[in-house]
């Protein structure tokens, strides 16, 4: 009798069972993080757009710049701030477990906290370039037919997240990504004590770099669901970036755009 129940538990939850005997977590979790980032260095212009109950309240315009790290699935990202007028000449470095603000105007650089907000819902970790496979654990929580960023149905497969180095920028992560393609749908970020601190839809995906990724992040307040913030991801290009310009003692000779 237990076999049978075992075996009609099968039958009832047949993309679970599917899942679990096909494509492991770590290897979907390696794939979903190759469509957010290339393996090879490139730079891209984001646009930070801050809104309270659907008004856009604030803006801005970053540059960034990315490099693979020595670490398989590591990166280190430049950020340089290009609007508005009173941030040119700032900018975000993270290299390693290290992220370091440049100001002109102190002319010197400050350790900063991942989590640290930098515009709406978009904290400093947002904007620079993480890898969940380096950084986390993936265990397979569910398979979920849920709505995407685009109001979309689609079969998805949801991974929990542990943070397993000191480079993780949250404990704790939520991955939906696209049971077939991996690529990522939705994701729930989780504070120390567990609460929600954000969710990410991630959308509008379009050929770049060789590959189809999301070219915009909903990020929405996990307490207050009307403080949404939009990133903006274009100008796409794949360029040699210098190793130099990966070390603190550089950015005050950085020169914006």
């Amino acid at each position: 009798m237990n076999k049978r129940l075992f075996l009609l538990g099968l039958l009832l939850l047949p993309g679970l069972a599917c899942a679990q005997a096909g494509e492991s977590p770590v290897s979907l979790l390696a794939r979903s993080d190759a469509i957010r980032n290339p393996d090879f260095s490139y730079s891209t212009r984001v646009v930070l757009s801050e809104y309270r109950a659907g008004k856009e309240q604030d803006r801005m315009v970053l540059r960034s710049q990315v490099r693979p790290a020595q670490r398989k699935g590591e990166y280190q990202t430049l950020v340089s701030f290009l609007h508005p007028a009173r941030d040119i000449g700032k900018h975000m470095l993270k290299n390693g477990s290290d992220l370091w603000f440049y100001d002109p105007a102190g002319r010197s650089s400050i350790r900063l906290s991942p989590q640290q907000r930098l515009l709406g819902q978009a904290a400093n970790a947002d904007v620079v370039s993480a890898s969940f496979f380096a950084d986390y654990t993936a265990t397979l929580a569910a398979t979920e037919e849920i709505t995407d960023g685009e109001r979309a149905k689609r079969n998805t497969t949801k991974l929990a997240l542990e943070a397993a180095t000191p480079t993780a920028n949250y404990p704790r992560i939520e991955l939906w990504v696209d049971s077939t393609s991996a690529a990522p749908v939705r994701a729930r970020f989780y504070s120390d004590s567990g609460a929600l601190l954000k969710t990410i839809f991630y959308r509008k995906f379009h050929q770049e770099l060789g590959a189809l990724r999301p070219t915009e992040y909903v990020i929405i307040d996990g307490v207050d669901p009307k403080s949404v913030t939009l990133m903006q991801f274009d100008e796409f290009r794949a360029i040699d970036i210098p190793a130099q310009w990966m070390q603190k003692e550089h950015l005050p000779l950085m020169r914006t755009e």
